[in-house]
């Protein structure tokens, strides 16, 4: 293999890596959520990429990627259902708790 078949390959092999170390973890949510799970994944910045994940159950998470390329492997090796955005029928099977009313109200409240 030459020393440019090398250099395109590598990041192939990094992103891989990590994607799978993720995925772990987001096939754990969805074991532990119903089996499956919906999964948005959205840039955060430059640096990041933030991957939504709704279990079957409608319990809710996220986990932060390196890259946009990351998360998405991630959210496919896990076998999540991806979707473009967060909006109607995903955005319906969250379901929130206290913690999140709680919260949401006390931002509005300046808290």
């Amino acid at each position: 293999m030459s020393s440019a078949e090398t250099a395109t390959a590598a990041p192939d092999a990094r992103t891989e890596r990590r994607a799978k170390r993720i995925a772990k973890h987001l096939t754990s949510f969805a074991q532990q959520h119903g089996g499956n799970a919906d999964a948005v994944v959205e840039y955060v910045g430059s640096v990041a990429t933030r991957i939504v994940v709704v279990g079957a159950d409608g319990a809710w998470g996220d986990q932060v990627a390196p890259s946009y390329a990351v998360g998405r492997r991630a959210a496919e090796l896990a076998g999540l259902t991806l979707h473009e955005d967060f909006e109607g029928e995903l955005g319906l099977k969250v379901k929130t708790g206290e913690y999140e009313w709680k919260r949401m109200a006390g931002l509005q409240l300046g808290g």
